[in-house]
């Protein structure tokens, strides 16, 4: 189970929405991960990227251009 996120699992972020066109600065992703992770579109348009923490990165990493595309 994942405790903290570190800068592996963000760089692993960036690769998938660096890939989407995402620019980093509207991204902010919180370093305490959850289950189950999410993405939300916060009051000042920035996507918040919450990890999810109970599965392994790799495989929730598949699911993030999905997550992404529904909070718009």
């Amino acid at each position: 189970m994942l405790e903290v996120v570190t800068m592996r699992e963000i760089d692993a972020i960036f690769a998938v929405t660096d890939a989407l066109g995402i620019h980093r600065e509207s991204l902010v992703i919180p370093l305490g991960p959850h289950t189950p992770g999410r993405v939300r579109r916060l009051p000042n348009g920035k996507l918040e990227i919450t990890v999810e923490a109970a599965r392994p990165l790799d495989e929730w990493l598949t699911e993030l251009p999905s997550l992404i595309k529904a909070a718009g």
